[in-house]
């Protein structure tokens, strides 16, 4: 490798996203954005549990959290559902290596999630802060293997073009609404409304008015 070429791999390489403890003190301990504070949090909790039980006429048992960070959604889930089984994926060496065994985390990005043998089926399947930071093409096999595994609500958080974005802009992928509509069509989700979805295949079981665009 020439000298010059060595310089620009070793500058991509200090520039490359690094999910570790800074990053997450930045933006989810010491941010006034707010995405990290437990009241938030809590909030988009317990609409998901809430949706996942609505739909499945019970409580929820089992939850597959994917980009789960340091897991602050299992706390609130174990307090909620206390014999809930939580897996928790995540692509950041620290959150797995400090949090790995007493949080059930395991290293997983979203495109490795269809070689991770997962279980199955989710009752709740949680990918939050997640879609708009990754490539199309994986997020279209991430998705596709979301549904495949999920029985009754999935909380998907994605934020386009057209929504105005506080926060983490790095690696920010600028999709159009159309877009993220089609990709998870693709997958075969329903959305729900509020970050909210199902299973296609779950459509005959709801009413006229349940179901977007009613």
């Amino acid at each position: 490798m020439a000298h010059n070429e060595l310089e620009a791999s070793l500058l991509d390489a200090s520039c490359m996203k690094q999910y570790d403890q800074r990053y997450f003190d930045r933006w989810y301990r010491r941010s006034n954005i707010g995405v990290g504070h437990r009241d938030f949090v809590e909030r988009k909790v317990k609409l998901a549990v809430s949706a996942a039980e609505y739909v499945l006429g019970r409580k929820i048992k089992t939850v597959l959290d994917v980009g789960c960070g340091e897991a602050p959604w299992r706390a609130i889930l174990k307090r909620m559902r206390p014999g809930v089984k939580y897996e928790g994926f995540d692509s950041s060496d620290y959150a797995v290596e400090r949090y790995g065994k007493r949080r059930n985390i395991r290293k997983g990005t979203l495109a490795d999630l269809a070689f991770m043998g997962l279980e199955g089926p989710y009752d709740l399947v949680v990918c939050a802060d997640v879609l708009h930071y990754v490539k199309s093409s994986e997020v279209r096999q991430g998705l596709v293997t979301l549904a495949r595994v999920l029985d009754g609500v999935a909380f998907i958080e994605a934020f386009t073009s057209a929504d105005d974005i506080h926060g983490d802009h790095k690696d920010f992928q600028m999709r159009s609404p159309a877009v993220y509509k089609r990709l998870f069509e693709e997958a075969g989700l329903l959305p729900l409304g509020l970050h909210l979805y199902t299973k296609a295949d779950r459509a005959e079981e709801l009413v006229v008015l349940e179901k977007p665009g009613a």
